[in-house]
């Protein structure tokens, strides 16, 4: 093995992986332009590419072994389950992918697409959350959902007929159901999310993410709000499954859970930047109180007693065992809290009960959100996935890739290439002067998605440029669309 990590990168098979290495400085030292990868830039190339062929061969063995581990076995029952779920940050994308790939193949179905009427009229006036593109859908698809949805990659899991509109569904009404289906979700047109507390006081990070609706801790989640959930998650499990991504906008704290990773105050905090200040200042006053009484003598611990009842008694006299939500209302922390004071005595145990609060506040919904997906795709392959490579199955790149996008671009007209120079107006528009939100209005107009794939190989067909022969004056002509 040794004489392998060490040798020639010619002996590595995975193109990938050559053509990375082959793109490293041949100097000892790194390269400037990694500079910009803090941990990587004082690493000698020689060591860098040493780790990678070290990565390189660790994935080779793994891959070998993997179909032979139970996933699905309970943390704590199988050590080497365990060690292979603790070390999936380690397993690159492809060697997962292949698995999991098999494994969707292995659990499909073919049940008949079933079509689907929605009223996009009645959508557009949305009177109660009922009248949403998304309500719609749910409740024509909810029932055989966790079946129906276990399609083959690329296939449409529903037909779509919107009503006074005689469209017919060749893929385009497919893929702009789904779109408005997400853009429900993030909105307040449905009882299911909110947006984050940085959003709403447009401060800190994520600003743009939406969590689950609150609800209060001692009550019960309705049945038909669970049911939501569950069929989120099985839409989820459906872009794994078919391609067909989602825009959703949701942050760490969703993401975590669904592959059973628990969730910390730094992904509470990066959705609500005040969601720990009442208690930090708390637990601040208190330290600082004691530490300025480190006599062990007499008067000072009287003097000690006198701060803190008056730390207490006055600048936190008003805190009571209480919290204040995601969705800003008030919520017992303890039965009867809203009366008990935070003593000297209790504040510890307050200090906890607030943390424990803010960790769970979202569990109950994640967890409905993650029976669904599981439901649609099987757990022990979802354990591989790290957060990130999940939201990226589900939702794509966050970023859109307008360079993958021009490799998956074909031209209808025979003169016509990367190189023409309308063409490469229409590149250098698209890449350098739309914003992110821009371009996804841009793919929303032209393919009915908002978001591209990750891979090349994910694309299920290339994107297609058409000149526009027009026998009339062409400033007059009214856009036209073609799906096939």
């Amino acid at each position: 093995m040794n004489k392998n990590i060490v040798s020639d990168c010619q002996s590595l098979t995975d193109s990938f992986i050559v053509e990375f290495l082959v793109g490293l400085s041949n100097e000892f030292i790194t390269d400037t332009k990694y500079s910009t990868y803090t941990l990587l830039h004082h690493i000698p190339v020689v060591y860098l590419k040493m780790r990678i062929k070290i990565l390189y061969l660790f994935n080779i063995f793994i891959k070998n072994v993997l179909s032979d581990v139970d996933l699905s076995l309970p943390t704590g029952t199988s050590m080497l389950a365990d060690a292979v779920r603790s070390i999936k940050s380690y397993i690159v994308y492809n060697t997962k992918v292949k698995l999991i790939i098999t494994v969707l193949e292995e659990t499909y179905r073919t049940d008949e697409t079933q079509t689907i009427q929605l009223d996009s009229v009645k959508a557009s006036t949305c009177s109660t959350y009922k009248d949403t593109i998304f309500y719609q859908a749910f409740r024509q698809l909810y029932k055989n959902a966790s079946l129906s949805f276990r399609k083959l990659e690329h296939a449409r899991v529903w037909a779509v007929t919107y009503i006074g509109m005689h469209s017919s569904d060749s893929g385009g009404p497919y893929r702009d159901s789904i779109t408005a289906m997400c853009a429900d979700i993030c909105s307040t047109r449905l009882p299911l999310f909110i947006l984050c507390p940085n959003g709403r006081t447009n401060s800190g990070l994520n600003r743009d993410r939406w969590i689950p609706n609150v609800f209060p801790p001692q009550t019960t989640i309705p049945n038909k709000i669970k049911n939501i959930y569950i069929f989120i998650g099985q839409l989820m499990g459906m872009a794994i499954r078919t391609k067909n991504l989602l825009n959703l906008q949701f942050p760490s704290l969703v993401w975590k859970p669904l592959v059973r990773q628990s969730i910390t105050v730094e992904d509470i905090e990066a959705i609500d930047i005040q969601s720990f200040a009442t208690i930090n200042e708390l637990e601040k006053r208190v330290k600082q109180t004691k530490t300025m009484n480190t006599s062990v003598t007499v008067d000072s611990e009287e003097k000690y007693t006198d701060n803190i009842d008056f730390l207490f008694d006055s600048i936190m006299s008003e805190l009571k065992f209480d919290i204040v939500g995601s969705n800003m209302k008030t919520y017992e922390l303890v039965p009867k809290g809203s009366i008990i004071p935070i003593t000297v005595a209790n504040h510890k145990e307050y200090c906890l009960k607030y943390r424990e609060y803010h960790l769970q506040e979202f569990s109950r919904q994640v967890d409905y959100i993650r029976q669904g997906l599981y439901s649609v795709v099987p757990w022990p392959m979802l354990a591989l996935y790290t957060p990130f490579e999940l939201e990226e199955a589900v939702c794509g790149k966050p970023v859109i890739d307008i360079d993958l996008l021009k490799q998956q671009t074909e031209y209808k007209y025979e003169n016509d290439h990367h190189n023409a120079p309308y063409i490469k107006r229409f590149w250098t528009v698209l890449k350098d002067k739309f914003d992110e939100e821009q371009k996804r209005l841009f793919l929303i107009f032209v393919w009915g998605r908002s978001t591209l794939p990750s891979r090349a190989e994910d694309f299920e067909r290339k994107f297609s440029i058409q000149r526009l022969d027009a026998a009339n004056d062409v400033d007059k002509m009214l856009p036209s669309t073609y799906d096939s």
